[in-house]
C-alpha cells in the first residue's frame, strides 16, 4: 500500500499532460478548419495582410523621404518593425477572445480554459514566425540583398513579442470576460501603440522627452531588438530584455490567477 500512491501520481500526471496536448491540438484543428477552411485564399491572407501594409507604408514614405532611418531598403526597414508588433497584437487579440471563442467547449470536463488559451497561444505563433519568415526571407531574395543576419537578436524579439501578447492576451482575456465594455476601452486606449511602437522610425531620432516616455512601452524595445538582428552597424543601447521580461511575466501571472479564479464567472455568463 505504500508504494502504490507513489507509482500511481505520475501515471495520473501524464495521463492529464497527454490529454491537455491531445484537446490543444484538436482545438488548434478546429481553429485552422474555422479561420483559414471557410476563408478564399484561406492561410494566404496571413501573409497578404501584413505584406500589403509593409507595402503601403514602403510606398508611402518613400515618396516623402529618400532613404529609411537604417539601411537603404524602405520594404526591409518596415518589416522589421512592423511584424514583432504584428505578432503581438495577433496573439494578444486572439487570447483575449480564446473563451469565447471556444465557450460551447468548454461546459466538457475534458477541455479546460488554459487549453483554450494555450491553443490559441500555440496557433498564433506558429503563424507568426512562420509569416515573418517568408516576408523577410522573400524581401531579401527580391532585393538581392547581402544583409548580415544575427538570428539570435531576431529570435529573441520574436520570443518575447509571443510573451508580452500571451500576457496581454490573458488578462484581457479575464478583464473581457468579466467586464464587457473592457475589450472596447482597450482598443481605444491602445490604437495609438501602432504608432508608438518604433515601426515607422527609431527611438534613437527622437527628442530626449519622446524617448522618455516611448521607453515604457515595451515593443519599442522588442523592435529595436530586432533590427539589430538585421542591422549589424545599429547598436539599441536602450533595448532592456529584463524590462519586457518583468512586464509580460507580471501580466501573465495576473491573468492565470484572476482566470483561476474567476473563470466558472465568465463561462456562466
Amino acid at each position: 500500500m505504500t508504494t502504490a500512491l507513489p507509482t500511481g501520481r505520475p501515471r495520473g500526471n501524464h495521463t492529464r499532460r497527454f490529454a491537455t496536448l491531445r484537446t490543444v491540438s484538436a482545438l488548434i484543428l478546429r481553429e485552422m478548419s474555422t479561420r483559414y477552411g471557410r476563408t478564399p485564399g484561406g492561410f494566404f491572407w496571413s501573409i497578404l495582410e501584413p505584406l500589403a501594409a509593409i507595402l503601403f507604408l514602403s510606398i508611402g514614405f518613400s515618396l516623402v523621404i529618400r532613404t529609411p532611418e537604417l539601411g537603404t531598403i524602405f520594404l526591409l526597414f518596415y518589416a522589421t518593425g512592423y511584424m514583432p508588433f504584428d505578432i503581438y497584437q495577433s496573439i494578444s487579440n486572439t487570447t483575449a477572445r480564446a473563451i469565447g471563442f471556444s465557450k460551447p467547449l468548454l461546459k466538457s470536463p475534458a477541455v479546460t480554459w488554459l487549453d483554450a488559451i494555450l491553443a490559441r497561444f500555440a496557433l498564433n505563433s506558429l503563424t507568426g514566425i512562420l509569416v515573418t519568415i517568408l516576408l523577410i526571407g522573400g524581401i531579401l531574395i527580391a532585393i538581392d540583398n547581402r544583409t548580415t543576419i544575427d538570428m539570435a537578436p531576431a529570435v529573441l524579439a520574436t520570443g518575447l513579442a509571443m510573451l508580452l501578447g500571451l500576457g496581454v492576451g490573458t488578462l484581457n482575456c479575464v478583464l473581457s470576460g468579466l467586464f464587457p465594455l473592457w475589450s472596447i476601452i482597450w482598443s481605444v486606449i491602445t490604437r495609438p501603440l501602432f504608432l508608438a511602437s518604433g515601426i515607422f522610425f527609431l527611438y534613437d531620432s527622437m527628442p530626449p522627452f519622446a524617448q522618455g516616455l516611448l521607453w515604457y512601452n515595451p515593443l519599442v524595445h522588442i523592435v529595436g531588438m530586432m533590427r539589430t538582428g538585421f542591422y549589424p552597424t545599429y547598436t539599441a543601447s536602450y533595448v532592456d530584455v529584463t524590462y519586457v521580461l518583468i512586464v509580460s511575466l507580471s501580466l501573465l501571472t495576473l491573468g492565470l490567477i484572476l482566470m483561476g479564479r474567476f473563470h466558472r464567472t465568465i463561462l456562466n455568463r
